[in-house]
C-alpha cells in the first residue's frame, strides 16, 4: 500500500469516528432534554393517559300533584354495562366468549349487545341502539336486570372481566288512587346524537351521551328543571383498563321537583268516568246506524275557572308510561303509533281537534248580542229551514215555536242559530267571493281564543281552526289540484258518488263562502274544529266574567332541598269585549240547560240550588262516522268538559260521567252537598304549595303550619 493510500484510509476513519461521535452526542443531548429538562411535562402527559373521566348521571326531579302526592318518582334498577376499552384488548375468541356469557346471564341476544356497543356514527350503528356517550365509559347494554343475574356477575368477576354491574335510577310512576295521567306526565328516552350536538353547540353541560330527556308532557315541558346536572368522576386505570383508584369526584346535582296543579284524586275520578262512559257506549246500540257505538276516543278536563289551572286532564285511548322505562320494544312502539290501537300517544284533550257541535252556541250568542240582537229577540225554531235546495234540520227534527236566545240554548235549537248565521251573511258578506267581508260570529270565536293555541305549558298543543272565508280560500288553493284531478277523470269504482260530486263542485267554486257555510258555522258544524282544552278555556271565560287565561299544569319549581325556586302564577291573556249584561244573560241561559234543558235529565236530584251548574250539550256530525258527543259545564269554581267521538248525543254519551265528576268535586251524596266527602279538602284547590321538609318528606298544603312546628 502506498503512503498516499494509507493517508486516505486514516482520513476516512477519522471522518467516520467524528460522525459516530456526533450522532452519540446528539442522542445524548436529546435524551438529556427529554428526561431532565422536559421530563416533568412528559410524565404528566403519561399519567393523564391513565386517567379516565366517567359521567355520573343525576337523579331526575320528582313530579307531584297539588297536595304533594308523587306522580313521577325514581326507583333503583340493576344495570349491566360493558367496558369497550377492555373488550378491544381481548382476542376475538375471548371477546366472543365474554359476550356470550354476558348475554346468557342477562337474557339478551349477543347481536343486540354488539349493536349497543357500537358508537353512534360508526359503520353499522343503529339509531336508538348505538352508544352516544364517551367511548371510555362502560356502555349500558341492559337495564332492569333481575337481581339474581346481577349478583351472579358480581360474584364471578373472573368470568366477566370488563362487565360492570351497578344500580341506577330510572323513572317510576306511583299512580296514587290508580291514576294514569300519561298524556300530562309524558315520558323520557335517551338523547339522540343530533340533540347532543345541538346541546354542545349551545354550551349546555346538563346533558351528555348517556342522558335521558323529556319527550312529552311535563317531562318535556319542564325538562331543563327536572334533568339536573351530571357529575364527573375521574379514575386511574391500568394498562388493561381496570379501575385502580379514584382521582377526583364532582357530585351530580339532582333535578328540581315540579309541583303541578293536578289533583290525583280528581284525576282518578275523571279517568274512571271517561273510561266508563266509553265502555258503556260501546255496549249501546246507535239508533241511527243500527249498530253499537264505536266510541273510539274521548277526552275530559277539569279546570279552575278563575285561574286557568288544570286540576285533571284525561284522554282515551291512553298508554302506560312504564313501557318507556329501560327501553321500549319495537312491538310496543308500533302499538303506540298504531291507528288500529287508536293512536294512544295522541293527547285528545289538547292535541285532538273536533267539531264542537252545539257547545259552540253560547259564543255565537255573545257575538249576536254584541252585534245588533237583543236578549228579548224572538226567532222561530222550526224543525228545519230551507237553505238553497237543502233542508237544514234540528237534531231529531224537534220544533219549539218562537223562542229567545236563552230558550234556544236550553233546547239546543239549530234552526234558530241557522237564521242568526244567515242574517249576518246577508248583512255583511253576501258576496261569496269576498274574503275580507265582516263576520261578527267569526270575530267572536276568535276573541274567545279559538283558532289559536291556548298557551298551555305542555308541548304539542294543536291550534284548532276557525273556518272563515280566508281559510276557505287558502284551503281551496292548497287542495284544488287534488280534487280537480278527481273531477277531471271519469268516476271509477274506488271513488264514491259523494266524493266524485264533491270534487266536481269543489274544483269549480270551492273557494266561495256561501250561505250554508255561515249557517253551519253558527252551530259548530262544517270545517271549524276545536280542542277540548280550547272549549274549556272558553267556558272558563264565561264563568269568570270574560278573562281568557293561558292554561297551566305547573304550579311551582322546588329545589331538592325544599326551597321554592319559582312559583308559576296564572297568566291572563286578554279580556273578552263583552258587557257584564251579555255574559250574565248567557250564564243564566246555561243554568236553564241544567234545570230544564238538554242536560236536566242527567242532573236530576243534584242540589242545583246550592251548586249552580251551567251546562251546554252538543252533538257533532262527521261524514261517514257516528256523532260525537260533548258536555261543557261550569260553576263559580270549576269548568268540566267531556267529549266522546262516535258516541252519540252529548248528554246521552257523557252526561252521566260529567254528573259523577261534579258529585266528586263537591262531595254530593244522596242529593246533599257534604264538603267532607269532596275529592279536594275544602272543595276548592289549595292556594298554598305542599311543604317540603329537610328529610325529603312532603306534607299537603293543609298541614303547612303543622309541618312548620
Amino acid at each position: 500500500m502506498t503512503q498516499g493510500a494509507s493517508h486516505r484510509s486514516r482520513l476516512r476513519l477519522i471522518v467516520i469516528q467524528t460522525l459516530v461521535f456526533s450522532l452519540l452526542a446528539t442522542l445524548g443531548v436529546r435524551l438529556y432534554y427529554l428526561q431532565v429538562i422536559s421530563g416533568e411535562t412528559y410524565r404528566g402527559q403519561a399519567a393523564s393517559q391513565s386517567v379516565r373521566e366517567i359521567v355520573v348521571q343525576p337523579q331526575r326531579g320528582l313530579v307531584v300533584d297539588a297536595m304533594g302526592r308523587p306522580l313521577v318518582t325514581n326507583r333503583l334498577t340493576w344495570v349491566v354495562s360493558v367496558d369497550r376499552t377492555l373488550l378491544g384488548k381481548m382476542s376475538e375468541a375471548d371477546r366472543a366468549g365474554l359476550l356470550e356469557r354476558t348475554g346468557e346471564a342477562i337474557s339478551v341476544d349477543v347481536a343486540k349487545i354488539e349493536r349497543r356497543l357500537l358508537l353512534c356514527g360508526d359503520a353499522g350503528a343503529v339509531a336508538g341502539e348505538c352508544w352516544n356517550g364517551s367511548p371510555f365509559q362502560p356502555v349500558p347494554v341492559a337495564s332492569g336486570v333481575e337481581e339474581a343475574a346481577a349478583l351472579r356477575i358480581l360474584e364471578q368477576p373472573e368470568d366477566f372481566p370488563g362487565v360492570v354491574v351497578e344500580q341506577q335510577s330510572v323513572r317510576a310512576y306511583p299512580a296514587p288512587y290508580g291514576v294514569n295521567a300519561a298524556h300530562v306526565l309524558g315520558y323520557v328516552s335517551p338523547i339522540t346524537s343530533d340533540e347532543l350536538d345541538e346541546a354542545k353547540e349551545a354550551g349546555d353541560s346538563s346533558v351528555n351521551g348517556a342522558s335521558v330527556v323529556g319527550r312529552a308532557g311535563v317531562e318535556k315541558g319542564y325538562d331543563e328543571w327536572l334533568r339536573g346536572q351530571p357529575g364527573y368522576q375521574k379514575v386511574a386505570v391500568d394498562s388493561k383498563g381496570r379501575v385502580r383508584q379514584d382521582v377526583s369526584d364532582l357530585q351530580a346535582q339532582p333535578g328540581d321537583t315540579l309541583v303541578t296543579s293536578i289533583d290525583a284524586k280528581v284525576q282518578s275520578v275523571v279517568e274512571e268516568q271517561l273510561a266508563a262512559a266509553i265502555a258503556k257506549q260501546r255496549a249501546t246500540r246507535d239508533p241511527v246506524t243500527k249498530r253499537n257505538f264505536e266510541a273510539d276516543s274521548g277526552a275530559a278536563i277539569v279546570m279552575e275557572a278563575h285561574t286557568g289551572r288544570i286540576v285533571a286532564m284525561a284522554s282515551q285511548p291512553t298508554y302506560d308510561p312504564e313501557v318507556w322505562v329501560g327501553g321500549i320494544s319495537e312491538k310496543q312502539l308500533k302499538r303506540l303509533y298504531s291507528e288500529a290501537a287508536g293512536n294512544p300517544l295522541l293527547a285528545r284533550s289538547f292535541q285532538g281537534q273536533f267539531a264542537p257541535g252545539s257547545t259552540w252556541k253560547p259564543f255565537m250568542t255573545v257575538g249576536a248580542l254584541r252585534n245588533g240582537y237583543a236578549p228579548d229577540t224572538v226567532l222561530g225554531c222550526p224543525s228545519s229551514v230551507q237553505i238553497g235546495n237543502r233542508a237544514f234540520h234540528n237534531h231529531e227534527s224537534s220544533a219549539y215555536g218562537s223562542v229567545t236566545f236563552a230558550r234556544a240554548l236550553e233546547v239546543s235549537c239549530n234552526t234558530f242559530f241557522y237564521q242568526v248565521g244567515m242574517k249576518f251573511w246577508q248583512r255583511f258578506g253576501s258576496d261569496p267571493d269576498d274574503t275580507d267581508a265582516k263576520d261578527p260570529l267569526v270575530e267572536e270565536a276568535q276573541a274567545f281564543g279559538f283558532g289559536e293555541r291556548t298557551g298551555l305549558d305542555l308541548p304539542g298543543e294543536a291550534s284548532g281552526r276557525v273556518a272563515d272565508r280566508r281559510w276557505k280560500r287558502d284551503y281551496y288553493e292548497s287542495m284544488k289540484d287534488y280534487y280537480c284531478g278527481i273531477a277531471g277523470k271519469p268516476q271509477d269504482a274506488k271513488t264514491s258518488d259523494f266524493v266524485y260530486k264533491f270534487s266536481r263542485e269543489f274544483c269549480v267554486e270551492g273557494w266561495k263562502y256561501r250561505l250554508p257555510d255561515s249557517a253551519n258555522f253558527a252551530i259548530g258544524q262544517g270545517d271549524t274544529i276545536v280542542t277540548p282544552l280550547q272549549l274549556a278555556r272558553g267556558y272558563a271565560a264565561l264563568a269568570n266574567g270574560g278573562i281568557l287565561y293561558e292554561p297551566r299544569v305547573a304550579k311551582a319549581i322546588v329545589s331538592p332541598e325544599g326551597k321554592v325556586i319559582r312559583e308559576i302564577a296564572p297568566k291572563k291573556e286578554r279580556r273578552i269585549k263583552a258587557s257584564k249584561q251579555v255574559l250574565k244573560y248567557v250564564d243564566e241561559a246555561l243554568q236553564g240547560v241544567s234545570t230544564r234543558g238538554t242536560m236536566a235529565w242527567k242532573l236530576g236530584g243534584f242540589p242545583l240550588e246550592k251548586v249552580k251548574i251551567r251546562a251546554k250539550t252538543g252533538s257533532a256530525e262527521v261524514y261517514g262516522k257516528q256523532s260525537s258527543g260533548w258536555v261543557a259545564s261550569y260553576t263559580e269554581d270549576y269548568v268540566v268538559v267531556m267529549m266522546m267521538t262516535q258516541g252519540g248525543t252529548g248528554s246521552g254519551s257523557v252526561g252521566d260521567s260529567v254528573r259523577a265528576i261534579w258529585d266528586a268535586l263537591y262531595g254530593v251524596v244522596d242529593g246533599e252537598v257534604r264538603p267532607s266527602k269532596a275529592a279536594i279538602p275544602g272543595t276548592t284547590p289549595p292556594s298554598e304549595l305542599p311543604v317540603f321538609d329537610e328529610d325529603g318528606s312532603i306534607l299537603p298544603p293543609a298541614h303547612r303550619e303543622e309541618g312548620k312546628r
